[in-house]
């Protein structure tokens, strides 16, 4: 059995929710700057029992407490009880013992966001497993490269094609001994298998567990290099997914008898939406699964279900802004949204600087105007989202301030969090109540954050992975061996103990004339542009800076639309000045973020978008620098043309 959660005396009144007292964290300055910052854990350590113990846990304390719900063919949605979840755990990791799967093997698996990718995750901790995620949109070497390295015996496919596809590279996998689909009802096969292994042989495998135990192995999405496998234990995911629960509590402790929620859509593969399950599960906050982004299907799953958060990537939460202003053009009412835009944002501010210490808050007009446009604008925004969604944890990327306060003012609470897959999802995250826009929040409890004399951040804590997978030398290679890992981003510290996000170490530009440039801040900037898709900084070794720019299909559609111009094929559209002249105020405003030699002098528009299949995103929506930079050579080198 697992340590359960600990409750904590309250905080401020949030809904008349219990909450954790927060505690400020503790800094230590050099050179007159703050070099540390560390927060004391909320919770326990576990010191027994497993991931696998939770259905059953619950199961225990709540039989008949919903805990997930299973989308169904025709869009709507099914009740599971831990009861029932814990029978279907038990039943697969029966059918996997049938099989003949042995503790410590491992099992990829290879979907979608799916009821079926969280129930396969439980049943092989159930049974003893390692499990391995794959994203289903790898290559068939990449997922190839997986299986050899992590050794994997199994493989749980989403469709029937996957599976195929795979199969010129199985003489190369011979330690692959079992093949399963989802959409072929095998994890429904695998239970009826595993009717005859008595129930005992489960309790007796979930017995072998403990908290440094292997749990899951996920590999790097590879922005340079080839993938590395993170090995995660049990404690790192209890570790991160309990004092998560604790600091936020708005999200994971229920109010008022007011239902909790979460649906995930976010890839499982990635640690942030895996970390946000298991919390769920953890938490007893009902979960579903959306398998597509696609906004045709995405919508009415938001519709149907009515969470009341959600996590995303700043990606989204700009495309669902720009998405609701574009509708506001075409209906005539695009002053009034811009108005209710800055209304929000001054409201956003306000609550911050209250919350902080720093002002009073709302003002009354500022109050009146907000409860003006909330019918008008921001509950169509909520409205879009599901109608209940009061919270939203967002990372991958800095947000940026000005979104941050618009959601904040339109009624929805931005978390944001920075981390890795090397430290279990977060390293640190906005505390409720006490925001402080443009960062990503202060050391998750338990944490300590260091920045290094050339600004790299470095992380300590229990979430920290143990290593990664290295086969070849016989087991794991130490990746923090001093107990700090280094992350390769870059980053301050304030006064505080809030972090900023610079950029990445490898990715500081140092142009001819010797300055340093940060690349993240002006592409964060311009990709918030409604007519960029997206955007990579230039300039390492050059005279000056300069960017390629992508355009957004959905954005460059209404803008036609509203401009009166015909569509045209996108090679001659690159070229269209009207278009170029929008996408040069919008560079010019991204310069005043930075200093004259940090500007962008130049900037080429591209006729393609870069995309996952070509190898430019990773599966997170991260630029693959290295390839855009091979693919668009001759653009890259027009842009230094004399």
């Amino acid at each position: 059995m697992s340590t359960p959660l600990p409750s904590f005396a309250a905080s401020a009144a949030y809904d008349d929710a219990p909450g954790p007292v927060l505690v400020e964290p503790e800094t230590r300055r050099l050179d007159g700057a703050v070099r540390e910052a560390y927060v004391p854990p909320f919770a326990p350590p576990v010191t027994h029992g497993s991931l696998a113990d939770l259905p059953f846990d619950n199961a225990a304390a709540v039989p008949d407490s919903v805990v997930l719900s299973r989308r169904t063919q025709d869009g709507t949605w099914t009740d599971v009880t831990a009861t029932q979840f814990a029978d279907q755990v038990l039943a697969v990791a029966k059918g996997l013992i049938a099989e003949g799967l042995m503790p410590g093997d491992r099992l990829a698996i290879m979907a979608r966001t799916t009821y079926e990718w969280t129930l396969l995750d439980f049943a092989a901790w159930a049974a003893g497993l390692v499990t391995v995620p794959v994203y289903p949109t790898s290559s068939v070497f990449q997922v190839r490269w997986i299986l050899q390295d992590s050794g994997a015996v199994a493989l749980a496919t989403e469709t029937a094609a996957q599976a195929a596809a795979l199969g010129p590279e199985l003489d190369r996998l011979p330690d692959l001994r079992h093949m399963w689909i989802m959409e072929k009802d095998h994890v429904e096969r695998l239970a009826e298998l595993g009717r005859a292994v008595p129930d005992q042989e489960v309790a007796v495998r979930r017995g072998m567990l403990g908290p440094d135990t292997l749990a899951t192995l996920i590999y790097t999405s590879g922005t340079t290099g080839r993938p590395k496998g993170c090995v995660l234990t049990h404690s790192n995911f209890f570790a991160e997914v309990d004092n998560a629960v604790e600091l936020l509590y708005p999200i994971f402790k229920s109010r008022s008898g007011d239902e909790e929620s979460v649906l995930l859509f976010l890839p499982m593969s990635h640690v942030f939406g895996r970390m946000v399950a298991i919390a769920c599960i953890r938490a007893r906050v009902r979960l579903g699964h959306a398998p597509s982004l696609k906004a045709e299907h995405l919508l009415p799953d938001l519709a149907s279900f009515r969470p009341t958060c959600l996590l995303a990537i700043p990606y989204m939460l700009e495309k669902v802004f720009n998405t609701a202003r574009a509708k506001a053009e075409s209906g005539g009412r695009l002053s009034s949204f811009d108005r209710a835009a800055s209304v929000a944002r001054r409201y956003g501010e306000a609550l911050e600087a209250k919350q902080t210490g720093t002002g009073k808050g709302p003002s009354r007009a500022l109050r009146t105007a907000r409860a003006c446009y909330d019918p008008l604008v921001y509950r169509r925004i909520r409205n879009a989202m599901g109608g209940r969604v009061r919270h939203a944890i967002c990372g991958g990327s800095p947000l940026g301030r000005r979104l941050a306060a618009f959601y904040a003012g339109a009624g929805i609470e931005v978390y944001e969090g920075y981390g890795l897959t090397e430290t279990t999802g977060a390293a640190t995250v906005t505390p409720p109540l006490k925001p402080r826009l443009g960062t990503v929040g202060w050391p998750l409890p338990g944490t300590r954050i260091r920045i290094a004399a050339d600004g790299e951040i470095l992380i300590a804590g229990e979430h920290v992975l143990r290593g990664y997978w290295d086969p070849a030398a016989g087991g794991v290679t130490p990746a923090a061996p001093d107990g700090w890992l280094a992350t390769g981003d870059i980053g301050s510290l304030d006064d505080d103990g809030y972090l900023t996000i610079t950029g990445r170490k490898k990715e500081m530009l140092i142009t001819a004339g010797g300055k340093s440039v940060a690349p993240a801040p002006l592409e964060n900037w311009l990709r918030s542009h409604p007519l960029i898709s997206q955007c990579i900084v230039l300039g390492d070794t050059r005279p000056y800076v300069s960017a390629l720019i992508t355009l957004d299909p959905d954005g460059i559609t209404h803008w036609r639309q509203m401009n009166g111009k015909h569509p045209v094929p996108a090679e001659l559209l690159v070229d269209d000045q009207e278009l170029r002249e929008i996408l040069q105020r919008a560079v010019d405003e991204a310069n005043k973020l930075v200093s004259r030699p940090e500007s962008i002098r130049r900037f080429a528009l591209l006729p393609v978008d870069f995309t996952e299949e070509a190898g430019h995103l990773t599966p997170s929506m991260k630029l693959r620098r290295e390839f855009v930079l091979r693919d668009f050579e001759q653009e890259v080198e027009a842009l230094y043309a004399k």
